[in-house]
């Protein structure tokens, strides 16, 4: 039996990485494509599947690019987990941020509309479009309302891919995914410095952890649950968008307390509030409606808010 074909882009940030994990699992021929392959290897190597990848380059604000390098791997799914991954980040370099979440998603779809081949495409989405919700769980029938710059690009790869559905059949889908983190999970994110600052605070390697908004409140899941939703969405006969969340939501100060907590730490004694590190425009409070996945598809997540902390804590990939 041939083995079927899968390219992800964006291979070495988390979900890429865990994703090329399970696709290895499940058989598959594995292409990845990195904006920073030395990054990619580091993820790749923790997963013991470094090995097991073939790597490509891919600029995908390059349309030429792109088709060339469809046309080189011709696979039977592509999984668009590109672009900058940032809400800070993008309100930094919003030019670039909307370059490489729209620009990439279009380029990649045009070159879907374009092969020869009927490939499945699966694109990243966020929570972040859907803007503050005043607490009200988001789901796919919630309008979109965008606070950043990040969050516009991804609507905008949002309704191209429906467009592109649409008008030309190109078997293409969005996950609009809430918040998922893991070992894996870069520095600069929230949860993993602080993470990260707990394990140097209990050490006596640190004094101090330096945060904004502590009353903000997010649904936290777990990426290597998430990466399976990604696949089961190309699975279907029908392309359609779906709300990737667990339906829980704590604040970050739930988060942090569960953090020092695991390490015998009262997080009060340790945390300091810094405007520095609150944006522009922040979202209060993100809840999610994930009820349409879990029928259609039977996908139900079983790490949650609290449990995240935990399992970041033990490193488990």
């Amino acid at each position: 039996m041939t083995k079927r074909v899968a390219l992800i882009c964006g291979v070495g940030g988390q979900d890429g990485s865990y994703l090329a994990r399970l696709l290895l699992s499940k058989n598959y021929i594995v292409f990845g494509t990195s904006r920073n392959p030395s990054v990619a290897m580091t993820n790749l190597v923790k997963l013991g599947i470094e090995q097991d990848v073939k790597y490509l380059s891919l600029d995908a604000e390059d349309c030429t690019n792109v088709l060339a390098l469809v046309n080189q791997t011709m696979p039977d799914e592509i999984y668009y987990l590109a672009g900058e991954t940032s809400v800070a980040a993008s309100f930094k370099e919003p030019s670039k941020a909307l370059q490489s979440i729209a620009v990439g998603v279009l380029n990649i779809l045009e070159a879907c509309r374009q092969s020869t081949k009927s490939i499945r495409l699966f694109s990243a989405g966020s929570s972040e479009c859907f803007g503050n919700t005043n607490g009200v769980a988001a789901n796919e029938l919630t309008p979109f309302a965008p606070l950043s710059p990040y969050a516009i690009g991804k609507t905008a790869a949002f309704w191209l891919v429906n467009q592109y559905r649409q008008s030309y059949d190109v078997f293409a889908c969005t996950g609009i995914l809430f918040n998922h983190e893991s070992p894996l999970r870069p520095d600069h994110f929230v949860t993993q410095k602080i993470i990260r600052a707990v394990q140097e605070i209990a050490a006596g390697r640190q004094r101090e952890l330096k945060l904004g908004r502590l009353d903000i409140a997010r649904d936290w899941g777990w990426a290597p649950e998430y990466v399976e939703a990604m696949w089961l969405m190309l699975q279907q006969a029908v392309p359609q968008d779906y709300v990737i969340s667990t339906g829980k939501t704590i604040t970050l100060e739930d988060f942090v307390a569960a953090a020092f907590a695991h390490a015998g730490l009262d997080w009060r004694q340790y945390v300091v509030s810094d405007s520095t590190y609150m944006r522009p425009v922040d979202i209060a409070v993100s809840c999610a409606d994930s009820s349409k996945i879990q029928a259609a598809l039977g996908w139900r997540p079983m790490i949650s808010g609290i449990k995240v902390v935990e399992n970041m804590f033990l490193s488990i990939h």
